[in-house]
């Protein structure tokens, strides 16, 4: 029986992409003058990149700032970029139960499909540059039975499809952080996904 697809946030919940996203801040600032402070940036992780850049400079100096910050992301993602651990597992398991594993992430594409070859994963299918509610129309137009993600918008983006929203703590919210925007599950890693997914499909 082939099962409705299952969506994955890629930042902070199939991979860790900390170390890569804050040295690629650090080195705009280098690079402007403009001081961005690491902790709002931690606080804020898997917005789009505009949106934080929007935190740090006016209108008119946010795209010169993508460019800038993509160009050192690139350069840095593959040796700061690690694999959570039971990511592999995770998406192992939900095609061995015939269903497809799709990533929808506010990341660029490039480097979204950069950073999960970079860490030996992949997506049955990728949709980039989405965040929030733009995340939940997504999951309702694949028909996603499942999204897991390691923010309190993507526990709302899973309500918005109605899907069962399962939130990780390995990113920058607590447990009750995610169960308070609707996270139906809460698990510490992926690595509890698997027994989870079989129970949901049984």
């Amino acid at each position: 029986m082939t099962q409705a697809p299952v969506g994955f946030d890629l930042d902070m919940t199939l991979i860790d992409s900390r170390r890569a996203i804050l040295r690629s801040f650090a080195c705009v600032a280098a690079d402007t003058g403009v001081a961005i402070d690491p902790a709002g940036v931690t606080s804020r992780l898997g917005i789009k990149l505009e949106a934080e850049l929007a935190y740090w400079f006016p209108p008119g100096e946010v795209a010169e700032a993508v460019r800038i910050y993509r160009s050192h992301y690139l350069r840095l993602a593959g040796p700061l970029t690690t694999r959570l651990p039971g990511a592999a597992e995770a998406i192992a398991a939900v095609r061995a139960a015939g269903a497809r594993a799709v990533v929808i992430t506010a990341k660029y594409e490039l480097t979204a499909r950069l950073s999960l070859e970079g860490v030996g994963l992949s997506a049955d299918e990728l949709f980039a540059d989405a965040h929030g509610p733009e995340k939940g129309v997504i999951l309702k137009e694949i028909g996603a039975a499942v999204y897991v993600g390691d923010t309190p918008a993507d526990m709302a983006a899973a309500a918005i499809a109605g899907a069962h929203a399962v939130g990780v703590t390995t990113g920058s919210f607590a447990a009750a952080e995610l169960r308070a925007a609707g996270a139906a599950d809460v698990l510490a890693a992926l690595t509890d996904f698997p027994p989870l997914y079989r129970k949901l499909t049984a």
